[in-house]
């Protein structure tokens, strides 16, 4: 993949005028970040802003007392509405930022997202829309936490991450985290699934039996 590809692959950004195309691509590298390998961390901060090309990125945090949640995943062609928020701000980051799988990204300066949030109309424009629909996505996700019930989010979960496929390679403490809850909640509500036939539960993983079933609980509103 050359660099003046990337550009095309965000509407927001191959709309842009052509000098403002040329300076992304001048200024821009593009990095490859291992499956695994932390981007971001808290108390870090943030150096680049990342357009994510290939890969998935998971942003999580932990509280104080050392219990973790999934805020939301980056996947190619979307950009870090925490990485924004915090050059914005000219903070630190508050979470972290993990590889999912093999990531590859196109990183730009602070110094050159600064200039075009304030010259460029149109990047400006592009930053906060996807800002903007981020924070509506941690809106709904602080709805569900707070409000939904935990049978019927796990039951989304599991659907959303078996992707189409009848098997998920999970472990519960993994779907804790997912869910921003206890180990134990998740044990005895996936035992519930096992019991009714819904799932059948291995060591590190969870074979989606009744497809159906959970789609319908899926479906469920609090």
């Amino acid at each position: 993949m050359t660099i003046p590809v990337w550009v095309d692959q965000f509407p927001g950004l191959s709309r842009l005028d052509d000098p403002i195309r040329a300076t992304l691509i001048a200024r821009s590298a593009v990095v490859d970040i291992p499956r695994g390998g932390v981007i971001f961390g808290p108390g870090k901060s943030p150096e680049n802003m990342l357009f994510l090309l290939s890969g998935t990125v998971r942003v999580q945090q932990t509280s104080d007392s050392g219990r973790e949640i999934v805020l939301y995943r980056i996947h190619a062609g979307e950009s870090c509405v925490l990485t924004t928020a915090s050059l914005l701000a000219h903070e630190d980051y508050s979470a972290e930022g993990i590889a999912e799988t093999a990531v590859r990204a196109a990183a730009i300066p602070r110094s050159v997202f600064d200039d075009l949030v304030a010259t460029s109309p149109l990047f400006r424009t592009f930053v906060f829309r996807a800002f903007s629909k981020r924070i509506t996505d941690l809106f709904l996700m602080i709805d569900e936490v707070a409000f939904q019930r935990i049978d019927v989010r796990l039951a989304q979960r599991l659907l959303e991450l078996a992707g189409g496929a009848v098997s998920v390679a999970v472990t519960h403490q993994q779907l804790s985290v997912e869910l921003g809850t206890a180990r134990e909640v998740v044990s005895r509500q996936l035992q519930e699934f096992q019991r009714r036939g819904w799932v059948t539960l291995a060591r590190g993983a969870v074979t989606l039996a009744d497809l159906p079933a959970l789609g319908r609980l899926a479906q469920e509103r609090s």
